[in-house]
């Protein structure tokens, strides 16, 4: 199973690389023609995207580097005590809705630390899997379609991903503890 496994993911994308164009060609479609429209089509969406990517990269970095990230953590400090949770994860429970790079080496350096097979390391890998970058996804998706007022949007997307993370802490404990 595991081998034919290898062999599907081996050859799925030479295989659609060859049968879309094939499909098209059988059909009468301009392949190619229409491949390059698609191809301009994306570039002026990624230009367009562009002020909102450097609107929320410079947020980001403003968020860490002010100190705020921390002055946070440190607040809920009582709150994960209480709970029995372990503080190192907070950062990462922060920076997740923000930064899918930024989350990826938190969590790198928490099982670099902690080790894979730890609570810790287990948890910040379910987190890793279980939320998403909700500010990313807002900034990519909305920008590229103009839409300026995502405020609703922002706030089930936070939503989302504190529901996630309560379910990752719920189901690591219950499996892991």
């Amino acid at each position: 199973m595991l081998e034919c496994l290898m062999i599907v993911s081996r050859w799925a994308i030479p295989v659609m690389l060859f049968v879309i164009p094939a499909y098209g060609f059988i059909k009468r479609l301009p392949v190619y023609q229409t491949f390059v429209e698609g191809a301009e089509e994306g570039f002026t969406t990624a230009i367009r995207i562009i002020p909102y990517l450097v609107a929320m990269m410079v947020s980001i970095g403003v968020f860490r580097a002010s100190g705020a990230m921390e002055l946070l953590a440190q607040i809920l400090q009582p709150l994960m005590a209480y709970l029995k949770l372990p503080a190192d994860l907070l950062p990462l429970a922060f920076m997740r809705p923000l930064s899918g790079s930024a989350a990826l080496g938190l969590a790198t350096e928490l099982i670099r630390t902690y080790g894979p097979d730890s609570f810790i390391g287990r948890l910040a890998s379910t987190m890793q899997g279980t939320t998403d970058t909700t500010f990313f996804v807002l900034t990519i998706y909305f920008g590229s379609v103009g839409i300026r007022y995502y405020r609703h949007a922002v706030i089930v997307g936070l939503m989302a991903d504190f529901t996630t993370l309560i379910v990752s802490i719920i189901i690591c404990q219950k499996l892991f503890s």
